[in-house]
């Protein structure tokens, strides 16, 4: 997760649209899928969604400056919580939160906390984005499935992900090592690369 200071070029992105693509995989999940791998090295399809259910918790209660449990915990510091039933429903309902409470203009202001990370809030509606497509891009690979983003989504995950002038400002970001694709690869295949992940991946065999 990074919390460089982002180029003020363009206005608050809307998360709605990623939220939204990312809801309309969750039917296509089936339940003999949930211990396939992904592309996200250390999640399986069953921990990607109780990390997406949990992601969402936290950065909805960043958007509304509601600090505490939900947003001082580090994701690495514990696994995902386990899928149980219905869990279609509550991630649906959470990224319709999500998007809402991004949509505020004061969820823009200030500092706010997310991941245990202190940082402004600027920034972190711009990573929250970013976990969505990136996920979701995760998601659909492991299942089998379509997944497209819009031209300002990708955008905002291209500024948050561009590798920075030292190399070795990038250790900690949570990003990996920048994988080479053509000049003229799709904007979501590169948004891909800059993340570490491979635009090609698939389920192994």
């Amino acid at each position: 997760m990074t919390t460089d200071t982002p180029r003020e070029t363009t206005p608050a992105p809307d998360l709605a649209p990623v939220a939204h693509q990312v809801a309309l995989l969750l039917d296509g999940v089936e339940d003999d899928q949930y211990d396939l791998p992904t592309p996200c090295e250390e999640y399986a399809v069953r921990e990607l969604l109780g990390h997406l259910l949990g992601l969402t918790v936290a950065f909805r209660d960043a958007a509304r400056k509601d600090l505490g449990p939900t947003t001082d915990t580090a994701p690495d510091s514990a696994p995902p919580p386990p899928l149980t039933a219905g869990w279609r429903g509550r991630l649906r309902t959470r990224l319709d939160e999500l998007a809402a409470a991004w949509r505020e203009p004061s969820a823009w202001e200030g500092d706010t906390q997310a991941g245990g990370v202190t940082f402004p809030a600027a920034i972190a509606g711009r990573v929250a984005l970013n976990e969505l497509l990136l996920h979701g891009w995760d998601l659909a690979r492991a299942t089998g499935q379509d997944f497209t983003a819009d031209a300002a989504s990708l955008a905002v995950s291209a500024e948050i992900m561009a590798p920075p002038a030292d190399p070795a400002e990038r250790d900690g970001s949570g990003f990996g090592r920048v994988v080479e694709v053509p000049d003229d690869a799709p904007a979501l295949d590169r948004a891909v690369a800059l993340s570490g992940r491979d635009p090609s991946w698939t389920p192994p065999k």
